[in-house]
């Protein structure tokens, strides 16, 4: 008896140790014990015997789904609580308060300046939620590199339950970022503002929306559930076909190679070493660390969204699809078209567009704009950066001047910027996601003019840019104007040979043909490469305290940039891929597969789907038995619980 009470007190107890992750045993023991209830929940002889009573209640004819989504409020909460701890309490008033303002909200329909403020007040409530948690230590540090203060950062809330509780049970030096708040407010926001716009009506009762807010398996890394998308489910019986079925466990099998094969192995192998300390490296492991890490990445995100999806497929919800194949992107624009599509189209409906998108700018986006790059100069505290900084500054302000024709084109330039820079700062609160954010952001732009550009323009303009790069190496010497000049000189070479090259060569329908491929390969190729470069500072500060994560981030980046851009010792190429063996035929097999023809991944995947159920069962062992033997000892959550 003993023993059996102290096992139910830790299957009921909070254990930081063991979090509720896809890749761990208890998970899938939770969610076996979960998905049993819920078929339980589906049997006419549950009702019927059970309950003395018939699902389909003519007073009540939502019943039976009621009491369905009621039952995933709770396990969901049950396991962000198992995940997360005490933190549950904060997504049960992120819950009540979406909840209670769709009700006032619809109620005040015929009142538009009730109903509006009563959504800006849930807006500002979870924005201010959010900030509380991710951006306290980065308002702390501009405020002290602004006005010479040296304050700290203090979890009141920690100190408020210590003096409740009358016990030092909680550090208040400290403020710990909740798994996942930032899927959970974005879906929250948008259920408040698609309410407001009378996409939807607000949901019938606390347990459908709770299950909303909570559902587990998106739960603390996305993707993110638009409101309009996900609660018309909530209202439609349970159904899996034989297909469905096996689609879902299709997806499941795909998330846990990918995340464990892929991810999991290239980071304990490799990736991590190198960017824990870049210098006890050479520049050739370095480099390959970086375009590791961005299949790592993808492998990780991608493969929790397979499993995600997975899961909730098997109890008849279907999420939004998250990635597409998103190295297969020949701009930086069509590659947030294809990665992490939610937070892309979240972006887009809720920021891009309100601050006028194709059409205008706002005072707001200006606002937004000037803010950031003040910020950058700010945290940066170089006196190089403010003049970058100043000198961007003046050429917008002169740009518009003097270009009132092109005024239009410029608005839509700065929202996108917005974009990209707010994005980055949503995926965590520090210089180097600023950064990362506007380098993407340029990137986006650059992309915009190119394509407007002709032939001889772009072969003027990379030649010039090469040559402007090794100029600055050759008078000032740097491992950074080093790797722009040796990057700028490829895309040189690559651009003179598309035009002077193919087009000689080929008769007119080869030449056609011929162009589009060549320049196909050669898009994907650079755009890969520049999104590869930007993780340069988006993996530099994950993973880190948010108090040392601004001087730890860029101390690793300019590490990095300092070997790949130093002198390069060739001669021991060799012997590094030889010791490396493994985890460049796991990097290379993993692209291929990422780049293979999705019309090809799509009979396979359906191939499976279809197979009788002892077959499917013995592919689904031998790939559980190959997962298993790259499982690592360590513990390697989910890159993006940090977000």
């Amino acid at each position: 008896m003993k023993d059996l009470i102290t096992f139910l007190i830790d299957l009921f107890s909070f254990d930081k140790e063991h979090p509720l992750l896809f890749t761990q045993f208890n998970f899938w023991a939770f969610f076996l014990i979960v998905f049993a209830g819920f078929c339980l929940l589906q049997s006419p002889w549950f009702w019927t015997k059970v309950l003395k009573r018939s699902a389909a209640d003519p007073k009540r004819p939502n019943l039976k789904l009621t009491v369905r989504n009621g039952y995933l409020f709770i396990v969901s909460l049950f396991f962000y609580f198992k995940t997360s701890g005490l933190f549950v309490l904060l997504l049960v008033f992120s819950t009540l308060l979406g909840f209670f303002l769709g009700i006032a909200m619809d109620k005040a329909e015929d009142n538009k300046p009730k109903a509006k403020a009563l959504m800006i007040t849930g807006v500002v409530i979870n924005l201010l939620v959010l900030f509380y948690f991710k951006y306290a230590y980065f308002f702390t540090d501009i405020h002290n590199n602004i006005f010479h203060t040296d304050l700290q950062v203090v979890n009141y809330l920690a100190v408020f339950a210590n003096h409740f509780t009358k016990t030092p049970s909680f550090d208040a030096s400290k403020i710990l970022l909740p798994v996942g708040i930032s899927f959970f407010t974005f879906q929250n926001i948008s259920y408040i503002v698609d309410v407001y716009k009378h996409k939807i009506r607000h949901a019938s009762n606390i347990f459908d929306f709770g299950f909303y807010t909570t559902f587990f398996p998106q739960l603390v890394a996305g993707p993110i559930v638009r409101a309009d998308q996900f609660i018309p489910q909530l209202y439609k019986p349970y159904f899996l076909s034989r297909r469905q079925f096996g689609i879902a466990v299709f997806w499941i099998i795909n998330g846990l190679m990918k995340k464990i094969i892929l991810s999991d192995y290239l980071a304990v192998n490799f990736v991590d070493r190198v960017f824990e300390n870049p210098l006890l490296y050479t520049g050739f492991e370095n480099l390959s660390a970086l375009f590791i890490y961005s299949l790592q990445v993808y492998a990780d995100f991608s493969g929790y969204t397979d499993i995600a999806i997975g899961v909730a497929m098997l109890m008849g919800f279907y999420l939004p699809k998250n990635f597409n194949s998103p190295y297969k992107a020949t701009s930086p624009a069509g590659f947030w078209k294809r990665w992490h599509m939610s937070l892309s189209n979240w972006l887009k409906d809720y920021l891009y567009i309100p601050l006028g998108g194709n059409r205008n700018a706002t005072l707001g986006s200006y606002l937004i704009l000037g803010g950031m790059l003040i910020v950058v100069a700010l945290m940066a505290q170089t006196v190089w950066v403010t003049l970058v900084v100043t000198t961007v500054i003046g050429l917008l302000v002169a740009v518009y001047l003097i270009f009132p024709r092109h005024r239009r084109e410029f608005n839509t330039n700065v929202n996108n910027m917005d974009t990209m820079l707010l994005g980055g700062m949503w995926h965590g609160a520090s210089f180097n996601f600023i950064t990362w954010g506007g380098l993407n952001g340029a990137g986006i732009l650059i992309y915009k003019w190119w394509k407007k550009q002709g032939p001889r323009a772009r072969v003027v303009a990379t030649e010039a840019l090469f040559v402007a790069f090794l100029l600055a190496d050759i008078l000032w010497p740097s491992p950074a104007f080093n790797v722009g000049a040796v990057w700028t000189g490829i895309i040189c070479f690559g651009t003179a040979l598309r035009y002077l090259v193919v087009n000689p060569l080929c008769d007119r329908h080869q030449r056609a043909a011929a162009k589009q491929k060549i320049e196909q390969v050669w898009s994907i190729f650079l755009t890969f490469v520049f999104i590869t470069f930007t993780r340069l500072f988006f993996r530099s500060g994950s993973n880190l305290d948010p108090a040392e994560a601004n001087q730890v981030a860029w101390n690793t980046a300019k590490n990095m940039v300092s070997r790949i851009g130093g002198s390069w010792q060739t001669g021991i190429i060799p012997d590094i891929i030889a010791n490396y063996a493994g985890v460049f035929i796991v990097f290379v097999i993993g692209m291929v597969i990422h780049w293979l023809p999705e019309r090809f991944k799509r009979r396979y995947r359906l191939s499976f789907a279809m197979m009788p159920l002892w077959l499917m069962a013995i592919v689904v062992v031998a790939a559980i038995l190959l997962v298993y033997q790259f499982i690592t000892a360590d513990l390697q959550p989910f890159i993006y619980f940090q977000f």
